[in-house]
């Protein structure tokens, strides 16, 4: 995961408060809880993307042998995200260990298979995968919520636009595809006058 300039900027911000705790100014918490939001949406799309790699390689083996390549590819880098392979990933390999590839990939996924069914065997999970979503970010008690009753956080109001600035890119909704492909429209045959003559 990467962080901007800014976002690093927040980040030390907020370790700082956390480790010498002192009251904030508004826009500190907003940039706090903007950084927060950043943070789940990685996590989330972290989260699709894993799936979306997990379902291609899956369609992969099922293609298999006539993919290969692919597949060979897709499952180095599902191992490198931590993926635990299946007994369908042991069955292909093993077919294909004709490949040098494969059969390198063969005996790490044996290595990474007994590993995690030594760890099921003493009750525990083998791989670490991608966290839970995390829950809401709540006050602690003291500073500025003590001073205010407890009740829901209001949404933050959207900054005001400033001249000569785009809006900023979540601001707007997404076009749908319509807007953004309009539908193809047969052109109109052309006049009598412009066909040729015979």
């Amino acid at each position: 995961m990467a962080f901007s300039a800014d976002e690093l900027r927040v980040l030390r911000r907020a370790l700082a408060i956390a480790l010498h705790p002192m009251p904030l100014s508004d826009e500190d918490v907003q940039d706090c809880l903007r950084l927060a939001g950043s943070v789940d949406e990685a996590v989330g799309e972290a989260g699709r993307l894993r799936a979306f790699l997990l379902a291609d390689l899956a369609r992969y083996r099922a293609a298999l042998p006539g993919s290969v390549t692919g597949y060979l590819e897709l499952l180095q880098d599902a191992l490198a995200a931590g993926y635990d392979p299946r007994p369908d990933d042991l069955a292909a390999l093993r077919a294909l260990r004709g490949k040098p590839l494969a059969a390198a990939l063969l005996e790490r996924c044996q290595i990474l298979a007994e590993r995690s069914v030594r760890a099921r065997l003493a009750g525990r999970s083998a791989a670490t995968s991608a966290p839970g979503p995390r829950s809401r970010l709540l006050a602690l008690p003291g500073g500025r919520a003590a001073d205010r009753e407890p009740d829901r956080p209001k949404a933050p109001a959207a900054p005001a636009p400033v001249p000569g600035r785009s809006p900023a890119p979540g601001s707007r909704p997404a076009p749908k595809p319509s807007e953004v492909f309009p539908p193809r429209r047969p052109s109109p045959p052309p006049a009598e006058e412009e066909r040729a003559a015979g």
